[in-house]
């Protein structure tokens, strides 16, 4: 089956895409990672090597490894690799290249179609040397975009954005920073103003900032090191590259430990969130100023934003979110995925050049988001909505379908708790909306769902009937049936969704009410009944499109089943850095669709 592919070549890091089956989805690319390090190694006999190979022998021959050569686009001074002089795009080929090879060497073809991002702020003669890169490359047709409109692309595809919202793109990355401001239209996105961007600030500079700091509490101890032994490289190499984890760290901890391993020292030095805060600030602040210049130039005033979504690596410094809500004061989105956020939404742009969803039907959301489908049934009309029979859904729930023989993958998934979606077997039969009571507030967090769902009205009826049992069927099942107003903080949903509304810390668990819109509950829940539906509930220290059986590297998820609220992580067991609550839909088999649920933070983490 063909695929489109995505592909985002960043400063630091390389990801990648591709576009099948009416959803985009991350193409694992390294050995530890799905991303790899923009490097290219020059061997001794002329082949080249890129992403992890290329990076561990930076290690011990820097000289014949080419690295962050984006920032030199345009630069018309070669850069030496192994002594042999090459251009910054012929560069940026050889790791296209390698990346388009891998990937069809992984899904056994080429792809039918290819989208490569760019910065914003990239003029036309840096998009003509991109142009030319792919030529290099040996690639034809391909669709290139701007980096902040694939990574909204990829965020309408996630989040309901309605045709003439406005989304500020705040993407600061490994080594460029962007921002950009864009109106949603009915085919997609248009840049608003002229695009801002600081072309030499990001990930790495912070990086350097960490190293620095270092450098200058072991009180010149690494100036007295001799910079051509073997040793002394690779010590300062391993260094640097434990400066770049401490940074990490510190999206999540408060304090990190930084060990250094020198040829005559060995000791550790620690650094605070706080201290590499102060070391950061100003140069964010010239984000920040960046981000207002591009609102400007759009004539978009802050308050007229739907929201800043934050993307690219780096976006993850808790005070990148603290910055840009307090000076704009709107509603601050960090992508679930900040790393692979462009690259999906560029294999969704491929997609639709190619149209490839060109046979999408109209209001779904075409990429991550769509419900594919195979995954689960047509969504049941809503109690009242046009072309409801009247009384629909005043008597009990027709009786759901048998378990099927096999039992479904578990994946690495527990407490397995079905929420059935009911099919209509031969005449028209209506499954009411099913909403279960939320409790709570709260903004919604990261909500996504196509389409529009009617609200029952202000009041809430709850009934439980006891489906009579059939002879396949080993035990009788309750349905649950509840109709209630659809809560602000949820989307109007047309098909299966899970929307949390709430999520604390109860006894060491974490607890959170949520509303399954669209989908009926059944109890018990095991085997899945072929053609089900239920919610499956994960941390954000899981990937949402690792939350399934679908990916793989699948992560830890929840099944959970009739009844809020969810508890889930029971005695502490969550990890130290989660910080919200996801949920999606999966189907039987355990695999679930982007853009069927949302995410919450968790209280007081």
């Amino acid at each position: 089956m063909g695929y489109q592919l995505g592909i985002d070549l960043g400063t630091t890091y390389t990801a990648a895409a591709l576009f099948r089956d009416d959803r985009a989805q991350i193409v694992t690319l390294g050995n530890r990672a799905a991303s790899v390090p923009s490097v290219v190694y020059l061997r001794e006999d002329d082949e080249i090597l890129t992403g992890d190979a290329a990076s561990r022998r930076a290690v011990t021959e820097p000289d014949r490894v080419a690295r962050e050569f984006k920032r030199r686009i345009g630069d018309p001074t070669p850069i030496l690799v192994g002594g042999a002089p090459y251009s910054a795009e012929a560069l940026m080929a050889k790791l296209l290249r390698w990346t388009v090879e891998q990937v069809t060497a992984q899904e056994g073809g080429p792809p039918d179609s290819v989208a490569v991002t760019h910065p914003a702020n990239w003029g036309p003669y840096k998009q003509d040397l991109l142009a030319q890169a792919i030529r290099l490359a040996d690639l034809e047709d391909v669709v290139t975009l701007p980096e902040p409109e694939a990574a909204a692309t990829y965020y309408a595809s996630t989040e309901r954005v309605e045709p003439g919202q406005v989304i500020a793109v705040y993407d600061l990355g490994g080594g460029t920073f962007d921002a950009a401001v864009l109106r949603k239209t009915e085919t997609g996105f248009e840049m608003l103003g002229q695009p801002e961007g600081i072309e030499r600030l990001g990930g790495i500079d912070f990086d350097q900032a960490v190293f620095a700091h270092v450098t200058r509490a072991l009180g010149g101890a690494i100036e007295e090191l001799d910079p051509d032994d073997p040793a002394t490289i690779a010590a300062l190499s391993r260094l640097r590259q434990d400066c770049t984890e401490a940074k990490e760290a510190l999206s999540d901890d408060t304090e990190a430990a930084i060990p250094v391993i020198l040829p005559d020292l060995r000791t550790e030095v620690r650094i605070t969130r706080s201290e590499f805060e102060s070391l950061i600030r100003a140069p964010l602040s010239d984000t920040v100023a960046a981000l207002r210049r591009a609102l400007r130039s759009a004539g978009v005033e802050p308050q007229a934003v739907s929201a800043v979504l934050l993307v690219g690596g780096s976006s993850r410094i808790p005070m990148v979110a603290e910055m840009v809500g307090a000076e704009l004061r709107r509603p601050v989105a960090v992508d679930a995925h900040p790393k692979h956020a462009c690259a999906l939404g560029a294999a969704i742009a491929a997609a639709h050049a190619s149209g490839a969803l060109a046979a999408t039907a109209a209001g779904a959301v075409a990429g991550a988001g769509a419900v594919a489908a195979a995954a689960s049934p047509a969504p049941a009309p809503a109690p009242g909505a046009p072309g409801t029979p009247a009384g629909a859904g005043a008597g009990p729930p027709p009786t759901p379908a048998p378990p099927a023989p096999t039992t479904p993958p578990s994946g690495r998934s527990r407490l397995p708790l079905v929420v059935g979606a009911v099919v209509a077997a031969v005449a028209l039969v209506v499954v009411a909306v099913v909403v279960l009571g939320g409790g709570g507030g709260g903004d919604g967090g990261d909500q996504a769902g196509p389409g529009t769902t009617d609200a029952a009205g202000p009041s809430t009826t709850a009934e439980a009937t006891t489906a009579p049992p059939t002879s396949t069927s080993p035990t009788s099942q309750v349905v649950i049936t509840t109709t209630t107003a659809v809560p602000p903080e949820c989307p109007d949903a047309s098909g299966p969704y899970i929307c949390i509304t709430d999520v604390r810390e109860e006894n060491g668990a974490v607890v959170a009410d949520f509303v399954p819109l669209n989908v009926v509950l059944v109890s018990p829940p095991a085997p899945f009944p072929d053609g089900s539906a239920h919610a499956q509930f994960f941390l954000d220290t899981t990937a949402p499109e690792d939350s399934g059986t679908q990916s793989a590297n699948p992560g830890d998820w929840v099944d959970w089943g009739p009844a809020e609220p969810f508890v889930g992580w029971e005695g502490g067991t969550a990890p130290a850095e989660a910080t919200k609550l996801c949920a999606l839909v999966a189907d039987a088999q355990q695999r679930t669709t982007l853009g069927t649920g949302n995410c919450m933070p968790i209280a007081g983490r």
